[in-house]
């Protein structure tokens, strides 16, 4: 009788097995076999037995399960053609670097694994031909650059980006030649057969696993709706990891958009072409048609209010009295570009993908501006020198639920934070998983019961909303700092607030004080690991893909719950739905939100079962309000203290 790939996860995981083996300093985790059964299982179901639905599967795994290697072995060993999407660079760079290879040694040594990234990270081989033709190249770099890109040419096999260390990560030379989707000449290319793109296509059509990150993944998904391929061929199962960010990076790609800086760059494009490729009249036509636009882009965009942020559209056109004529205005110049590049496409392919993009960019901006789908909302983004217009989908469940799940034979979610209230409900009902999805919570390995302490501020503490707060909360971080002897990562939700905090505290801590924005994220966070006794703030990003072991990091201070302002136009038109179905949006969607957000946030202080150390959370809405217990439910089983004390003891411990 043959053994089942479930079965077969026992060898691997158990005590005495493949990995404690051959994996130096592995210790058999009943978690990680647990969760690699399952997902064997998942993968393993007949036709018959998914009756007709893809096999699905969410586990929650907390910090320290190794979690990467329980999903990585059964896909892999499952023989299917299997996509793994992460979040983050730095988790696709572990599996290729750590996990792949390991594999390949001990378990499948023909194993045929590739990464893809998004089109910008490749080059272009037809624009650098434009570029090295250009008579203007000098403005994007100087000779010797151009001369270190031509000799790497000569020997990369990918025509990755990343390769290129020495290149700054906004320089406009690889803007000029980068393999952007909208430039694309495809088939039509003189270099098809050449191209870095082409060739990943074919590689990705051999392999048996890709590893992308969610944004590729749903671009290509949401390219698939309207029976296009992008670069990911047909797969049969997906491996959705740091899945709790699927239905933000979902809506990003399911929606429209159209931005000011679309059209002033395909106005670029356009006079360095024509100045290029065309003479006499024809030249002259492009150029003023194009400038005409970019003209009247710029007047379109001073229409919207200074203030920077994402507001609704509706709200603005209602409030503007001569939206419809501006509008039009605006329509009509696209189209007048359109008519020009149809006349200019003969010209060769290269204006034809032109062509294209004012094409679709003019589909694009009726779309939104028409606002007529009553499953969208519609707002606008001011940043510093451009407005952008989009159209997001109010609900991607549905979306989801025919493009991808009922086109695929397994669907699998994992993270450390897919459960609020020690329920899946949530994530469930944004994703739409049917009712009877199988779900698995597997609890952290790491004691925190014996190795933290999680500190509340006492009774008479300010709530987030009193002036005091922002005085107190910086008194009681420095008071926690000094217990901690710096080695602190203090969390804030809003930029302000992490500022002010800076300026206090550089004048009153003794230890090195390091801020966000001050440098790249994984500068700062090597002087952080480097200089034992520092103080790092931070914001958004830092709550999660931080992950600094030992003593550098022993204290974790939270301002407060990190509820969204739900002035966000796509958050308020959830708000409303759930409200209009009967719900509660406070605690059906902001409290769930707010609770995955400060897991997250609180999971930066374990990150090896050696680490120990102090959560703080500055927020007495835990105790003083109702709610405050579901926060306190969804936490690791820490002791808690209210006072100082405590606290200082704990830290004195360790000497």
């Amino acid at each position: 009788m043959s053994t089942s790939l479930s079965d077969t996860m026992a060898e691997i995981f158990a005590q005495g097995g493949i990995l404690a083996q051959k994996l130096p300093g592995y210790e058999s985790r009943p978690s990680q076999l647990r969760m690699a059964e399952a997902i064997a299982a998942t993968l393993e179901l007949s036709e018959e037995e998914r009756l007709g639905q893809p096999g699905m599967l969410a586990v929650e795994a907390g910090t320290g399960t190794g979690k990467t290697l329980a999903y990585l072995v059964p896909a892999i060993l499952s023989g299917q053609k299997v996509v793994v999407s992460t979040n983050t660079l730095n988790l696709q760079d572990q599996i290729l670097t750590k996990e792949i290879p390991f594999i390949r040694k001990h378990l499948a040594p023909n194993l045929n694994a590739l990464c893809i990234k998004g089109r910008q990270n490749y080059l272009c081989l037809y624009r650098w031909q434009q570029f090295l033709a250009s008579p203007q190249r000098n403005l994007f770099a100087d000779d010797r650059d151009t001369q270190r890109l031509a000799d790497w040419l000569e020997e990369t096999e990918n025509g990755d980006r990343s390769e290129l260390s020495w290149l700054a990560d906004n320089a406009p030379l690889w803007q000029a030649i980068t393999a952007s989707a909208s430039q694309c000449l495809g088939t039509n290319c003189p270099d098809n057969s050449s191209c870095f793109i082409t060739q990943l296509r074919k590689k990705a059509g051999q392999a048996q696993l890709l590893v992308v990150n969610h944004h590729l993944f749903f671009s290509d998904l949401a390219l698939r709706r309207f029976g296009h391929a992008e670069v990911l061929p047909r797969y049969e199962s997906v491996i959705f990891d740091e899945a709790h960010h699927l239905e933000s990076v979902a809506t990003q790609y399911f929606g429209t958009s159209f931005s000011h800086y679309q059209v002033v760059d395909l106005v670029k494009d356009l006079e360095t072409a024509a100045q290029a490729d065309l003479v006499g009249r024809a030249k002259d036509g492009v150029i003023q048609t194009a400038r005409a636009l970019a003209k009247q882009v710029d007047l379109f965009a001073e229409l919207f209010p200074r203030e920077r942020g994402r507001f609704s559209l509706l709200q603005f056109i209602d409030r503007f009295p001569g939206w419809d004529e501006e509008r039009q205005r605006f329509i009509d110049q696209i189209k007048g570009l359109c008519n020009q590049l149809a006349k200019t496409a003969m010209n060769g392919e290269s204006w034809q993908g032109m062509q294209r993009r004012a094409e679709e960019m003019l589909a694009s901006f009726t779309t939104i501006t028409q606002a007529q789908d009553s499953s969208s909302v519609y707002w606008y983004e001011r940043r510093e020198k451009t407005v952008a217009l989009s159209a997001s989908p109010i609900d991607i469940a549905s979306e989801l639920q025919d493009f991808l799940y009922a086109q695929t034979r397994s669907v699998i979610f994992t993270s450390a934070t897919l459960t609020t209230d020690n329920t899946f409900t949530y994530f469930a009902n944004r994703i739409g998983l049917p009712k009877n999805t199988p779900t698995i919570t597997l609890t952290t390995p790491f004691d925190y019961a014996q190795r933290t302490l999680l500190f509340v501020p006492g009774k008479g503490f300010p709530e987030p909303q009193a002036r005091e707060f922002p005085a107190a909360t910086q008194q009681l971080m420095q008071e926690l700092i000094m217990a901690a002897n710096g080695r602190t990562l203090v969390l804030f939700t809003s930029i302000n607030a992490m500022r002010a905090a800076h300026e206090v505290f550089l004048g009153r801590l003794p230890f090195p004080v390091l801020m966000q924005g001050e440098a790249p994220k994984a500068r700062l966070l090597e002087q952080f690991q480097e200089q034992t006794h520092s103080v790092l703030l931070a914001v958004a990003s830092f709550w999660e893909g931080v992950d600094v072991v030992g003593e550098s990091l022993s204290c974790v201070i939270i301002d407060k719950l990190p509820f969204e302002v739900p002035s966000d136009p796509v958050i308020m038109a959830r708000m409303e739905r759930i409200k209009n179905e009967g719900g509660n949006p406070f605690f059906d969607f902001q409290i769930p939100r707010a609770i995955l957000t400060l897991r997250q946030g609180v999971g930066r202080l374990m990150r090896s079962s050696t680490d120990r150390g102090v959560l703080a959370i500055c927020d007495v809405r835990l105790f003083s309000k109702q709610y405050g217990r579901l926060f306190l439910k969804s936490l690791p089983q820490s002791p808690i203290c209210r006072e100082l004390g405590p606290v200082r003891d704990f830290f004195q411990e360790e000497s």
